[in-house]
């Protein structure tokens, strides 16, 4: 049987860990210094609630020296732990292991292949947040892309073995030989629609609908397009459908980005916003509503340290 790590099990990282353990076909360890909900998942399983609604039993640790040698990693921290979270779990991974990020924006792939030998870049949309300990609501269901990251040569075979064993277990998962078409379309669909609601409040759905902030939507997608253009890169669909899907989805979901602005946590804007900035500078594109609420967000995550 095939041994998975999900490192990162917070909203998104519980709906790979506990689809993965339910259907069995893999040995599930989950990895997360989120001691309260480790604990609640020990003790009483992972429950997901929303779009689909079970229990499943997965092992579960806060200490990344108790992980065993693994064959795959998915690694679904926040882009900003990605560093920290990879070199304290590389030891599970040897020369025939294979590690997938699942994060948003762009640059997580560089960073873990620092610690082991084969990378699988992936995005996904599948989207939920945190109802208490132990306890994650499947906000969004969605379709998951995942394929080599081009520099560690991961070979074709493990992104496809990969692939299926998450599509059994029911996170829907395709497998493509290039994978920065999807990773950049949700990377646009995200620097639209995270930083808006981060900074306006609004969740997702009435910030599609409300007219002002819908049309800044399409103006960021419009700019990341551009940039993904500059790139060579073709997109793995249109952005926009990915904001109306989020839209008409049931319930008020709240961005990631919009969760951490709330709780008063440093965001992802970086890897997100600042990426679509840096691209644009390298590759002679102007990105100025991109650049504009990545200094807006900054200086408000500047704002909770109460500064002179």
């Amino acid at each position: 049987m095939l041994r998975v790590c999900v490192i990162g099990c917070g909203a998104v990282g519980s709906l790979f860990a506990a689809h993965l353990a339910r259907k069995g076909e893999a040995e599930v360890w989950a990895y997360d210094l989120w001691k309260e909900h480790i604990d609640a998942i020990r003790n009483d399983g992972l429950r997901l609630s929303g779009a689909a609604d079970f229990t499943a039993e997965l092992n579960a640790t806060t200490d990344a020296r108790q992980i065993p040698r693994c064959d795959y990693g998915i690694v679904a921290t926040k882009a900003i732990h990605t560093r920290n979270a990879i070199a304290q779990a590389a030891h599970a991974f040897d020369e025939s292991s294979a590690v997938c990020s699942v994060q948003n924006g762009v640059g997580n792939e560089e960073i873990i292949a620092e610690h082991v030998k084969h990378v699988i870049r992936g995005t996904t949309f599948p989207a939920g947040h945190p109802i208490a300990p132990g306890h994650i609501g499947f906000d969004i269901a969605g379709d998951t892309w995942i394929g080599p990251f081009e520099p560690t040569h991961t070979p074709m075979s493990k992104v496809q073995e990969l692939a299926t064993l998450m599509t059994n277990s029911g996170m829907n998962t395709i497998a493509l030989n290039d994978a920065r078409g999807a990773q950049w379309t949700k990377l646009i669909f995200n620097a639209a629609s995270n930083p808006v609601g981060g900074l306006t409040l609004l969740h997702h759905g009435a910030a599609t609908r409300f007219a002002p902030t819908g049309q800044l939507f399409d103006d960021l997608i419009v700019e990341g397009e551009s940039v993904a253009e500059a790139l060579g890169i073709t997109l793995h669909g249109d952005p926009r459908a990915l904001v109306q899907k989020g839209a008409n989805a049931p319930g008020k979901h709240r961005s990631s980005m919009l969760q951490d602005v709330l709780a008063k946590r440093q965001t992802e804007v970086d890897f997100m916003n600042g990426a679509i900035v840096k691209s644009g500078k390298q590759s002679g594109i102007a990105t100025p509503l991109n650049k504009a609420v990545w200094e807006l967000i900054k200086g408000l995550e500047h704002s909770w340290s109460d500064p002179e």
